[in-house]
């Protein structure tokens, strides 16, 4: 995933670390404040994978991509938010060339991650909703575990390729204080179609399709409502007002995405248009980043088994005997 996509050559020019300006107070606040995010966000998410991992109610397809973004959005805040934050604070890289390389492929890689699970969550919604009694006939959680997989597989392969055909890893030039990567305008484009276009457009598109089928379902409701109806249609109402739910919240957690991702794309495609700045695209990284910390709290304002999960973790019922088993959706 490009992101350092600057608008300068292939060589450092007056490249050095700027002078700290801030007053002792401020820096340490800075680094309170960068250690605070960093800890909700593992925290968090933490939370969110030890939930769907340990309660058997939960060990469903779509709560399964919900994991597979949560493990993506944990190793964001253990492995990526540390290193930008002190980058950002101290003005300056110091951590070497090689930690440099390797911040910036777990970066792309961890982006990329998150990004096609919101598409595979899309999709998932969209056949759930589409067409619910094929979706439950074929899709399981080993199928949805192989996707994973398959995701992950090629968001690796896709990196590392993109970083080697760069140059990163024999002959690339690293300016001292800094860890900006030049990318060739080729492979600026094709990373651009890669990361951003196809998967958002998958994803705006898929959802705008869910919400309409989202909307049909709720004239259906209503139209059962006003009629005395069999236990049968009751469950077929309640399944379809569980689902509605199940896309309103995705469709949060995907329109907070958006919005944590769209200014630093947006920003990147004006690399011709305007001179950037590193310190605006750390901003923008680091808002990008936030995403990670606000899902699990989305989680936690819309699911009340999140709630109740959070619950029987911190007080250590977890540790008890068939604790997996608790019914925590009722």
């Amino acid at each position: 995933m490009n992101l350092t996509e600057f608008n300068q050559t292939d060589r450092c020019e007056h490249s050095f670390c700027s002078e700290r300006s801030v007053s002792l107070v401020l820096y340490i606040l800075l680094y309170v404040c960068s250690a605070a995010v960093v800890l909700l966000t593992v925290c968090g998410n933490l939370l969110v994978i030890v939930s769907i991992f340990h309660f058997k109610q939960l060990h469903t397809p779509t709560n399964t991509l919900v994991l597979s973004l949560a493990v993506s959005d944990f190793f964001i805040g253990a492995f990526v938010m540390t290193p930008m934050f002190t980058w950002s604070i101290e003005t300056c890289w110091i951590f070497g060339r090689i930690f440099c390389i390797a911040f910036w492929l777990i970066d792309g890689l961890l982006i990329t991650i998150s990004i096609y699970n919101i598409a595979l969550i899309a999709i998932d919604r969209y056949l759930a909703l589409s067409n619910p009694f094929l979706y439950t006939n074929t899709i399981s959680r080993r199928t949805m575990c192989i996707v994973i997989y398959s995701n992950l597989l090629v968001c690796l392969t896709y990196n590392i390729a993109f970083y080697y055909f760069n140059g990163t890893f024999t002959n690339s030039v690293i300016c001292p204080g800094e860890c900006l990567i030049f990318w060739n305008d080729f492979l600026s484009v094709i990373d651009l179609v890669y990361s951003f276009i196809f998967p958002l457009s998958v994803i705006i598109i898929l959802y705008t399709l869910v919400f309409m089928i989202a909307k049909k379902h709720a004239t259906a409701i209503r139209e059962l409502n006003n009629h005395t109806r069999p236990k049968t249609q009751k469950i077929a109402s309640h399944t379809m007002k569980s689902e509605r739910k199940a896309a309103k919240v995705l469709g949060i957690l995907v329109s907070v995405f958006l919005v944590c991702l769209l200014p630093y794309f947006i920003y990147s495609l004006l690399g011709d248009v305007i001179e950037q700045q590193a310190d605006t695209i750390h901003k923008l990284l680091i808002m990008l980043y936030l995403n990670s910390t606000i899902n699990p709290f989305i989680y936690a304002l819309f699911y009340p088994w999140f709630r109740r999960c959070i619950k029987l973790i911190i007080t250590l019922q977890i540790f008890q005997t068939d604790s997996a088993l608790i019914n925590v959706l009722s």
